[in-house]
């Protein structure tokens, strides 16, 4: 019996000890994928992925965030298009990308002439300085954009 006992615990222990590998290996997978950032060509490419071939025009939209944010860890961000939200003139979308992060996506809004305002904030982590770029799709066809740069003096991701 004593015998049968020992083979149950080694076999745990082996379990344990795999499991434990496991996740050492996929830990130390996230160790290099802060190699992959973002870049200005990246934040090109999805943009035109969401807007497809449209012009985007300066103006019609602000983007609120620091100048310098003491911790990445946290960012306050906002945006706001000017629109009369009509049922004949509203913002469609607000789009927001970021150059320095891992993914240049970072979120999507969507409005109807019912929301009244087209105004969001969030809060995000950045890696890293970089600059955060906010398009506007509008009802009418027409898309704003806006890019504004933030340093970041400790990284939200490490650094």
């Amino acid at each position: 019996m004593s015998e049968k006992f020992i083979t149950q615990n080694m076999r745990r222990r082996d379990v344990l000890a795999m499991a434990g590998t496991g996740v050492v290996a996929v830990s130390s997978i996230g160790l290099f994928a802060g190699d992959a950032k973002a870049d200005p060509a990246a934040v090109a490419k999805a943009i035109k992925a969401k807007i497809g071939d449209k012009k985007t025009m300066a103006g019609g939209i602000t983007l609120e965030l620091p100048e310098i944010a003491e911790n990445g860890n946290t960012v306050p961000i906002a945006v706001e298009v000017k629109s009369p939200m009509s049922s004949s003139d509203y913002v469609k979308a607000v789009h927001i990308y970021s150059e320095g992060n891992p993914a240049p996506d970072v979120a999507t809004f969507r409005f109807t002439p019912e929301s009244g305002r087209a105004r969001v904030s969030l809060r995000m982590r950045m890696i890293k300085s970089q600059n955060i770029v906010a398009v506007a799709e509008m009802s009418n066809g027409k898309v704003h954009m806006v890019k504004n740069a933030v340093k970041v003096t400790i990284g939200g991701c490490g650094g």
